[in-house]
């Protein structure tokens, strides 16, 4: 009997220790299968941070373009400047304005500079323009829409730009301009010219329908 009861307690155990084995086999499967899970699941998320990479490095362009975009304006620059050419100091320039209305019905005066110094200089861009009135007021040109071309004068070259306006058709009106006060492209100091005295009558009042326009090299 005691036999029996030995080997009954012996099997009872071994059976209890390959549980507990079983158990502890099944425990680490899923601890495995978890990290498992886990990994791929970082391994998921790794592209994200990848892309936060790409956009981090998309910012860093930017702002690389935005150095690009000071180096633009530096062309702007160089293109006002007309390449490697100085612009055109006041006193290298003589001026003077002339009616050149293609007819009665539209009208226009063109001031004329050349380039009286010794060096090429750039002329590029829009004067600044003023009319000053028989009255002593003076009112800015606007400028028209055109975009500026490098325009260098050698020394005894001539450029040109026009002032645009409605002509005055009807004998009242009150603008009856005297002199055009010229600042060059890029300059500060101005000059005073004549109104062409054979220039069609300019239509009033001093608004945006008169338009100064860029600088360009003479015909």
């Amino acid at each position: 009997m005691r036999s029996n009861t030995t080997a009954r307690t012996a099997r009872r155990r071994t059976f209890r220790v390959a549980a507990a084995a079983l158990t502890a086999a099944a425990a680490l499967t899923l601890t495995a299968c978890n990290g498992d899970e886990k990994a791929a699941g970082q391994a998921d998320t790794a592209p994200s941070s990848s892309s936060s990479g790409g956009a981090q490095g998309s910012d860093a362009k930017g702002k690389g373009g935005s150095e690009a975009g000071g180096g633009q304006d530096a062309t702007d620059g160089a293109a006002k400047g007309g390449g490697k050419s100085k612009f055109c100091r006041t006193n290298d320039l003589i001026m003077e304005a002339v009616d050149s209305s293609p007819d009665e019905k539209v009208g226009e005066v063109t001031v004329q500079m050349t380039n009286k110094g010794a060096k090429t200089c750039s002329a590029t861009g829009f004067a600044g323009v003023d009319l000053k009135d028989i009255d002593g007021t003076s009112a800015p040109v606007h400028r028209g829409g055109e975009q500026p071309r490098i325009t260098d004068l050698k020394p005894g070259d001539t450029a040109t730009f026009s002032i645009s306006y409605e002509v005055d058709f009807s004998g009242d009106s009150l603008a009856s301009p005297t002199n055009i006060i010229v600042t060059p492209p890029n300059e500060t100091h101005s000059v005073s010219l004549k109104w062409p005295a054979e220039a069609l009558k300019l239509a009033g009042p001093y608004d945006d329908k008169i338009q100064v326009h860029p600088v360009g090299i003479a015909n």
